[in-house]
């Protein structure tokens, strides 16, 4: 910390401003992060449960209100109200007319999209900063070690190592900085990716058995 701040002290421009984007990218990064597992703290056992107990309700409005207590990260509560949406819609519009079929499938693909999105959110952000932040870090430290170099040139005196070596291995915190910010980006992108892949199959599961189930009745 203390060789990190001293590079900030003595750095230009340059090095300061790799410095405070490594410090956003790691901010969002871990923000994103902190989110994620909220949202997904339930895993797919949250959602199997909410799953349950819409089979188990006796009615589709029922169930609706059975998975308000269930469904806490609303993947699959949408889908059950795209279902009653779809059932009491009127043909007073282009999207509500047509085949009951087609309207259901299309009010169903709507709602797993939109679920989708939510749970996909944020992780292009963790790939971006895992990706790049280790670049980030070694550019601050090629410009930092330019820098105290060119700094030491100016000086009386000529190239010592005591001279060297303080300047240059306060350039190379940033490299460690680069890898503290991405490492953990990375280590999320990959948990919250296999965790998203077994939800996105149970609800594309639950979405197939809702157009099986009720579509032969809307016509």
């Amino acid at each position: 910390m203390n060789a990190l701040q001293a590079l900030l002290r003595e750095g230009d421009g340059v090095s300061r401003a790799v410095a405070a984007l490594l410090l956003l990218m790691s901010i969002a990064s871990w923000v994103t992060i902190l989110w994620k597992a909220w949202l997904l703290r339930g895993g797919t056992g949250s959602v199997l449960r909410s799953i349950a107990a819409f089979w188990q309700a006796p009615s589709i409005d029922e169930a609706a209100h059975r998975l308000a207590g269930f469904d806490r990260a609303l993947l699959v509560l949408p889908a059950v109200q795209a279902l009653r949406a779809s059932s009491a819609s009127d043909a007073a519009s282009l999207a509500a007319g047509g085949d009951p079929v087609q309207r259901l499938t299309r009010a169903l693909r709507d709602a797993l999209h939109g679920a989708l999105r939510r749970l996909q959110g944020g992780q292009i952000l963790l790939a971006t900063v895992g990706a790049t932040a280790p670049f980030v870090g070694l550019l601050g430290t090629v410009w930092g070690i330019h820098h105290a170099l060119a700094t030491i040139a100016t000086q009386t005196g000529g190239f010592t190592i005591d001279k060297v070596a303080g300047p240059v291995g306060e350039a190379l915190i940033m490299t460690a900085f680069g890898l503290a910010v991405a490492i953990p980006a990375v280590l999320a992108y990959n948990v919250f990716g296999r965790l998203i892949a077994r939800i996105e199959a149970e609800l594309e599961g639950f979405a197939h058995d809702l157009l099986a189930r009720f579509a032969p009745a809307s016509h």
